[in-house]
């Protein structure tokens, strides 16, 4: 399997649960602008969408969005707990917390990306991302991980848009939530998570050399 990121987007979440499974994935950069791999292949003809992550399969089929992406590679590795059985209710709670993530944070970041976006705009979406991080805040007081006392690939996914608000400082400084500073802290330790931000600052690098 080759598993397709960009250093900094949102692709650090299943590079970070497939080094906490402990799959065999190869890995290969992406530029989101000129849409090239770095093996110089033409990004779109593999994922049309042109945006990462982008998992392709070794009999050459391809998976594309974030949180379907983690739960396929969690499934691959049962032993992880990185997901709760199929068809629990605890697998559903972690498809509840992906769709948040997905809805509320992360694309409730993408105004601020954007350098045209209105004063007022931006304004509305921090109001609105805060409101999100005092309901995770909320949330996470009675366990370390969104489903108690088990990480898992909700998790990965939340910490890696957590990871943004260092972007912005201010208004989105996670100091005003403790919780959740408490929170990244506490994942960024894992061996895999620190293993994953080495070999993707590596990544950065290399394209800074490079360009």
């Amino acid at each position: 399997m080759k598993l397709y990121v960009s250093p900094g987007a949102c692709s650090l979440s299943p590079h970070i649960v497939f080094r906490e499974a402990g799959l065999n994935v190869e890995v290969e950069d992406v530029s989101l602008a000129s849409k090239k791999t770095k093996s110089g292949d033409d990004f779109k003809a593999i994922n049309p969408k042109g945006k990462v992550p982008t998992l392709r399969l070794d009999d050459g089929r391809v998976l594309t969005e974030g949180a379907a992406i983690v739960q396929y590679l969690a499934d691959l590795a049962p032993a992880s707990n990185l997901a709760p059985k199929a068809g629990t209710f605890e697998r559903v709670r972690v498809q509840e917390w992906l769709n948040y993530v997905a809805s509320e944070v992360h694309k409730g970041f993408s105004p601020l990306f954007y350098p045209t976006t209105p004063e007022q705009t931006k304004q509305t979406t921090i109001a609105n991302l805060s409101r999100a991080f005092d309901f995770l805040s909320t949330s996470l007081a009675e366990g370390p991980f969104l489903l108690g006392s088990t990480f898992t690939v909700a998790d990965a996914y939340l910490y890696t848009i957590l990871l943004w608000t260092k972007h912005f400082g201010g208004d989105l400084d996670l100091a005003k939530w403790p919780v959740l500073q408490g929170y990244v802290a506490r994942i960024t330790e894992r061996p895999a998570v620190r293993a994953t931000l080495d070999f993707e600052a590596e990544l950065k690098k290399a394209g800074a050399a490079k360009s």
